[in-house]
């Protein structure tokens, strides 16, 4: 189960990065080669949002299979920390996948605005010309 959770972390980072590329100033002429980069890979990484929503999934299941220790006597103290630590475990990963799907949408809405600029300065230079 952790490589998932690996494999998701990676794909963040690699979003995170392409955000940071496509908006860092001053890459003029390297910035349409990215561009065309990042808009083939973005259909790619769209499969992140069913793999997210699965794993959303997962962790609203263990949650809900989850031994309660409701009482002192309900379960032992070993039992009380690995419920603890599974819960801390839960919401880490639930900010993993928030993470995920908030970089896809940055990217996705920074690369979209970026072409329409793109194709606004090339309209204004073929009205300067003519």
């Amino acid at each position: 189960m952790a490589l998932e959770w690996v494999v998701l972390g990676y794909a963040a980072a690699a979003e995170a990065i392409m955000v940071l590329l496509l908006t860092i100033p001053g890459l003029g002429p390297l910035r349409k080669g990215l561009v065309a980069v990042i808009r083939n890979l973005l259909k790619p990484f769209l499969s992140i949002v069913p793999f997210c929503l699965f794993l959303f999934l997962d962790i609203y299941w263990k949650y809900e299979t989850r031994p309660t220790c409701d009482t002192a006597e309900s379960c032992t103290p070993t039992e009380h920390l690995r419920h603890q630590k599974s819960i801390m475990k839960s919401q880490r990963n639930m900010l993993l996948i928030v993470t995920a799907l908030v970089f896809y949408w940055l990217l996705f809405s920074v690369t979209q605005l970026v072409v329409k600029i793109d194709q606004l300065n090339s309209r204004v230079e073929k009205l300067k010309n003519n």
